[in-house]
Parts: C-alpha cells; structure tokens; sequence
C-alpha cells in the first residue's frame, strides 16, 4: 500500500514566497519518486527556528490535526532537521517524519544499480542516521525510516553506534578499493589520453537523453528526479575523426545533502578529470537559471568551476521557453536530436584551445601510431613516402613529448 504523505514548505527569512513554491514543488517530486503519494501540503513562515521541533507549537497542533483527521502515514519537511527534531516530531505527531535529506538519500538507494554505487549509499545513509541514534546500544531501527524503509535493510539497521562506525569504516575501505581498481583502469587510458567531455547539470534536464542520443549508450531516461545514479562513460567521435570520452554524472539539485558528496565523491573524478564540462540546462524550466546557480555552487564547492565550460540549453522543442539570453551557448533538443552540429562544432572547438602543429615521420612499420595520432589529434595532411609516413597535425601540447622521436 503506497505512503500518504504531507508535505510542508518551509519559507525561511530572505527566501520568497516564489523560492518556498519552488523548492516545495521539487520536494512533491522528489516524493513520487521515493515512491509516496503526495497527499497534503502544508506551509509555514518561520523567523526562528524552534530548537526541539523546528516549528512552534501552533503550527505543530495544527499539523497533528491534519495528520490524524486526514490518516497522513508520514509528514515531510523541505529542510533539514535534526536528530532531535526528527525525533521529537515524530513523537509529537505519531507518524514517521522525514526531512528533504532522507527522501534524496531514499531516492538514491532506489536507484543504484552498481556495486559501487550500493556501497556509496550505504555510506551516505549510514553516516546520516549515525547521527540519529538517541544513546549508545539504541538500534537504528528505533529511528523513523526513510520511505518503504529501504536502504541498508532491517538486519543492518538492527545495529548499535559501534557497531555503525564499524560498517562505515569497511565501507570506506571498499569503495577506496574500487577507485584503485578504477584509477588502473584510467591510467592505462591516459597512456593514451583521451579528452573527457562530462554532462552536468540539475537533475532532470536531460543528461541522460543526450548521452543516449550522441553515443547510443542505452542509459535510462525517465521523467523523474534522480533516474539515473550510476556514472556512464562512451567513446564519441567528433566531425573530425576525433573521439573523445563523455561522461554522463549524477544530476545536482537544491540543498544537497553533504553525506551525498562526501559519499559519492568517487562519482563525481570524471567531472573533476575532464578537459570540458558540459552545463546541460531546461531552457523551459521556469526555474532554469536558479538551478543553473544551484549547479554552479556545487562544481564551487568542488573547486571545479574554473574548468572549460559550454553552456547547452536543452528542450528547445517546447512551448515556452524561459531562459531569453542563449547567447554564448548552444540550443538543443536531446529528444528530437536538433542543434547536434552545431554542439559537436562548439565541443571541437573548445577542446582545441591547446592544441599545438606538429610535422611527423612514422616508420610504415608503426601504423598503430598514425592511428593513435588519428584518434587523439586533428590530421592535416598524410604522405606516404620511402622512408615513412609525413603527417601534419594538430596535437595536445601535453602529448607532443611522446611522439617527439617522430617530430622533424
């Protein structure tokens, strides 16, 4: 039987009553995604925030009717609260309390199909409800669950605070495993670099679609907050012959929780690796430019702002459009696959920035090296002569020193 939530919108000083609608709209979503039905709203103006339960008691009696006259299962929060508060609602309303925190990490735990991604959010779950244990030897299990109680499951649940740090450690362990399995696998790559071209963007916007669209990656699209959690990386060739690597991340939305980046800081090494980032945005969100500031806080905090980036405006094919100015970025329709040209011109453009001519000799013998120069640069010209193969071409500056026996 599916979960009747109510769902309350928090409208804190220097927030609008615009941003509160917004952000209490992305929370319904988020919801139906978690898989809850979405069945009353409630909405507070809070100057102060009561230390013991949030709100003040007359916004909490008035809730608690609501939540027995209209047989709510559970009441979520568009914020943050904290173990105390969490535990105090629940207790003061008598059904399970949830923040916006729980339902993305409950989202999460829906989605991940790798083992990686398992791990990492078992971390991320494990280190919130870390902090919602009430004393020493109290399980987790006494703590309300996230929706459908999904996640680490009930005999991993059933545990003391000891025993939680215990699992933490190990799964720290694992996943610092994987990124060393992972990062074999990338340096054997970058014998041979290719560029990283990485999609970012909020949640929703179209990543995915795109990303199937270029290279036929076969990701899953579906119109939902966070469908797509696990990292896909596919070889796209450029106009030019060129290939490059595009990376398809984990969407970014409003308030995301630190035990998410903390977490899943292994997910986001392709975005902090790449040569260009990709700002994939909803042209016909009427929020698009506040997510496009939500997203550019996040690549902040990660110290990656300063990288290459090409603005794409997505989901042109629509009615309205909010976003007026496109100017210095690239319009597109993932879906109807329009704008495409003109995105792989900007992308070879970008990524030319350092390229640097070079003149070659190679050996006839040593064809895998033309290949490699075919597939990393921009060839000119190609000569075959006597005494080898002459080839002109435009090459990564930082790649001229492997093939410099080949220079003349």
């Amino acid at each position: 039987m599916t979960e009747r939530a109510l769902l309350v919108g928090i409208r804190r000083p220097r927030t609008s009553t615009t941003q509160m609608e917004a952000s209490l709209a992305e929370l319904a979503r988020l919801v139906d995604t978690a898989g809850a039905e979405v069945a009353g709203y409630d909405k507070q103006e809070i100057k102060k925030i009561v230390p013991a339960t949030f709100i003040g008691s007359g916004k909490l009696e008035q809730i608690r009717g609501r939540v027995q006259q209209e047989n709510f299962d559970m009441v979520v929060f568009d914020d943050e609260l904290s173990p105390a508060q969490n535990r105090n609602l629940s207790e003061e309303l008598g059904v399970k309390v949830l923040d916006r925190t729980a339902v993305i990490l409950d989202i999460f735990a829906k989605h991940a199909r790798t083992r990686e991604g398992e791990l990492q959010v078992e971390l991320a779950q494990l280190s919130y409800r870390m902090s919602r244990l009430t004393g020493e030897g109290m399980g987790l299990s006494q703590q309300s669950g996230f929706i459908g109680n999904r996640g680490p499951g009930e005999t991993k649940l059933e545990i003391d605070r000891r025993r939680v740090r215990d699992r933490i450690s190990m799964l720290k362990k694992w996943l610092t495993d994987v990124r060393k399995h992972r990062e074999l696998h990338r340096h054997r790559r970058e014998g041979v670099p290719i560029p990283v071209v990485s999609l970012v963007g909020y949640t929703n916007a179209g990543k995915s679609t795109l990303m199937n669209a270029l290279t036929d990656a076969g990701v899953l699209v579906e119109d939902k907050l966070f469908a797509t959690l696990d990292p896909t990386v596919r070889r796209l060739r450029l106009k030019s012959g060129r290939d490059v690597l595009l990376a398809d991340t984990v969407g970014f939305i409003r308030k995301l929780p630190h035990q998410l980046v903390e977490a899943f800081h292994a997910t986001f090494e392709e975005v902090e690796r790449s040569d260009l980032l990709l700002h994939l945005i909803d042209a016909s969100e009427p929020d698009a430019l506040i997510q496009a500031e939500v997203v550019d806080k996040v690549l902040s905090e990660m110290e990656i702002q300063d990288k290459p980036k090409l603005l794409v405006y997505n989901k042109v094919d629509r009615g309205e459009l909010f976003v007026r100015d496109t100017s210095g970025g690239v319009c597109i329709s993932a879906l109807k696959k329009t704008g495409f040209d003109e995105l792989l011109d900007r992308i070879e453009v970008l990524l030319s920035h350092d390229f640097k001519s070079a003149k070659l000799l190679i050996p006839h013998n040593s064809g895998e090296v033309l290949s490699e120069i075919y597939r990393i640069g921009r060839v000119k010209n190609v000569v075959h002569g006597n005494s080898g193969i002459a080839v002109t071409a435009e090459l990564p500056q930082k790649l001229l020193g492997k093939y410099k026996k080949y220079c003349i």
